[in-house]
């Protein structure tokens, strides 16, 4: 069934699925690729440190050779950048090797954590915005960087949800409302969603995207968990669109508790 659902459009470019996946932990590039395909998906982000770029066809750093160029915007992200002149670096080596410029702008330095570093971040994003690059920045949940990185001409924010791999779901709902709100460009909630159910509540919230990859990528089967994901996506873009009801605080029947034999 067609939902219907508005195009989600980042930088002028439109696109159908409004869920984007990440290409790390599945068990093969052979199960990764058949993932994506199944989804949906239309954007997917490669971390660069494992693309061969040089152009020696590294068997260890194939994953280029699994992501069809026809059928997904590649999405170099710059994760296990630890501060601003490590990212651009990386962004600079991406659109040298060919890439689209298109950044997924990542710096986190503690590899405890893995939380975005706002400064670094910010200061990153000031460059390749400069330099003609479409960024797409990771973020902490923080209402203030969203709109500073918007004011510097980032094409989104990507709050996340809870940290990278922990499959909580929305821990940062009541921030994520709030970028929402104030947003000028599509909010992507990325990292921390561990269920297709976490992703519905995204996008009822009113994000514009989610960025999935943990929860798919080491499901039992990625394959089906994927077209889960889409079809989450898709039931929370159109619950949003349509409007959720008021919420209420007493009971409300459903149907007349007198004259209904009259």
């Amino acid at each position: 069934m067609d939902l219907g659902t508005e195009k989600l459009v980042i930088a002028g470019r439109q696109f159908k699925s409004r869920l984007m996946i990440g290409t790390g932990k599945y068990p093969s590039n052979e199960m990764m690729k058949e993932s994506l395909e199944a989804s949906g998906a239309e954007i997917v982000t490669v971390a660069l440190r494992r693309a061969d770029l040089s152009g020696k066809n590294d068997p260890f750093a194939n994953i280029l050779d699994f992501v069809d160029p026809e059928k997904f915007l590649i999405l170099a992200n710059t994760s296990g950048a630890m501060d601003a002149d490590e990212a651009v670096r990386l962004a600079r080596l991406a659109e040298a090797a060919g890439l689209p410029k298109w950044i997924k702008l990542e710096i986190h330095p503690d590899p405890n954590y893995l939380l975005p570093d706002p400064i670094e971040t910010l200061k990153a994003a000031e460059i390749l915005v400069k330099e003609g690059f479409t960024v797409l920045p990771y973020i902490n949940a923080d209402p203030v960087l969203a709109k500073r990185l918007e004011e510097v001409g980032t094409a989104t924010v990507m709050p996340l949800g809870a940290p990278i791999g922990t499959n909580k779901g929305l821990v940062t709902k009541d921030q994520l409302e709030i970028i929402i709100a104030q947003a000028t460009v599509p909010v992507v909630i990325d990292a921390g969603l561990g269920a297709p159910s976490h992703a519905a509540a995204a996008m009822e919230l009113g994000a514009d995207a989610v960025l999935v990859n943990t929860a798919i990528a080491v499901a039992q089967d990625p394959v089906k968990m994927g077209v889960a994901f889409e079809v989450a996506v898709q039931a929370g873009r159109a619950a949003y669109e349509i409007g959720l009801p008021k919420r209420g605080l007493k009971a409300a029947a459903t149907s007349p508790l007198t004259a209904f034999l009259d």
